[in-house]
């Protein structure tokens, strides 16, 4: 089974064996038939040792199971509302009772999924470090005129992050970063989805 595989790698979230656990997961995915469209699930980029806490049990149980399927996720890529919800469609899927049917099982073949009480802690993690979305009254410019291409680029994925949480020094690298991530992900400022096109929602 490849967690049995990854748990040995997971002792630590971050570093070398972080990085032997994706590769581990990469090798999954060359090996399936099923691969290319794993890989496409998520944009890669977001590395283990960026994981926040990466110490933390959460941080632990999010690179053992969650590269199994896809490239690492970034807990800040939802709020935390919507963690709870995507965690547990994931689980399913792990489970083999996603939403296609046999081609789901097919798919998960190999995979192991969290027990109920890794899911809890695996979710308390992810919403512990999930994006906090921007209040109007704090930053009220970015709701108005002014903020729509602001509002337009960043919502295609996520709730509008606080300008707050970089600096001004930080912010042209996070841009370029998401820039990436929208044209992994086919999305432009202000496209909208193309229907019966799979939606990181």
């Amino acid at each position: 089974m490849l967690a049995s595989l990854l748990a040995p790698q997971c002792a630590l979230a971050d570093g070398s064996r972080g990085d032997a656990a994706v590769a581990l997961a990469k090798q999954r995915w060359f090996d399936s038939p099923h691969g290319p469209m794993l890989e496409r699930i998520l944009p890669p980029g977001f590395e283990p040792a960026q994981l926040p806490e990466p110490q933390t049990e959460g941080a632990r149980l999010t690179l053992r199971y969650c590269v199994q399927c896809h490239n690492l996720p970034n807990p800040a890529m939802h709020h935390a509302a919507k963690w709870p919800k995507v965690v547990h469609r994931m689980v399913e899927r792990m489970r083999g009772r996603g939403n296609m049917g046999r081609l789901m099982a097919d798919m998960m073949a190999g995979v192991e999924a969290p027990d109920d009480a890794e899911v809890v802690r695996l979710i308390a993690y992810l919403q512990r470090n999930a994006q906090a979305p921007l209040d109007p009254k704090i930053v009220p410019e970015a709701f108005l005129p002014v903020g729509e291409p602001f509002r337009l680029a960043c919502k295609q994925c996520h709730v509008l992050p606080d300008p707050r949480r970089y600096t001004a020094a930080q912010w042209p690298a996070v841009v370029a970063r998401m820039e990436r991530n929208m044209a992994w992900m086919t999305r432009v400022v202000g496209s909208k989805p193309i229907p019966g096109e799979p939606q990181l929602r």
